[in-house]
């Protein structure tokens, strides 16, 4: 049998309300600074994929416009795209614009491939639409594409994930001929 005095303070301590607060504060916490953190997290990422989307319309969109693009010209489309990435590194993004011609039997071969940070496509090498794009080759014509990757690495998160990498491409249609690029025609 126990004694009076530890009832009493056993009694005593079941009803002392003065520390829940901070109880309730030490097991909610880690909760709450996670969620803040996984939706800073998620809301980064997903800014840095749609930068990666606006640099593939961008690529396609700005060499679409030229009937003649100079290499110079060519620098400076990629790095007006580039300028899109901001403020993230441009130095962990890929970016790679060509010319495909689609010839009368629907056969797709490129005709000429730029590229910063990657690798261009061969020129006269034979281009195969993913499923996702195969109305697009339409016999007789001409498209840019665009092909953008970026080396995501989330800021706190990266334990967890590693780096991502984002990609996007676009294909655009020349708007007045297909462009020459330096001494390659795409025609």
């Amino acid at each position: 049998m126990l004694k009076p005095s530890i009832l009493g303070r056993l009694s005593r301590f079941a009803r002392d309300r003065r520390g829940v607060s901070a109880v309730e504060f030490a097991l909610i916490a880690p909760v709450m600074i996670g969620l803040y953190l996984g939706c800073a997290e998620i809301s980064d990422g997903v800014a840095a994929d749609r930068k990666v989307s606006l640099i593939a319309g961008a690529l396609s969109n700005l060499s679409a416009q030229a009937t003649t693009i100079t290499t110079t010209d060519m620098t400076n489309i990629l790095d007006a795209s580039s300028a899109i990435i901001s403020p993230y590194s441009a130095s962990l993004l890929k970016m790679t614009v060509s010319c495909i011609k689609i010839d009368g039997t629907g056969v797709a071969k490129i005709q000429w491939s730029a590229t910063r940070n990657g690798t261009a496509r061969s020129v006269g090498s034979t281009y195969s639409f993913p499923s996702s794009a195969g109305a697009l080759a339409v016999k007789n014509s001409w498209l840019l594409l665009s092909e953008v990757s970026y080396a995501y690495t989330p800021t706190v998160g990266y334990t967890i994930t590693g780096t991502l990498t984002l990609s996007d491409q676009m294909y655009m249609s020349p708007r007045i001929t297909a462009p020459t690029y330096g001494v390659t025609t795409c025609t």
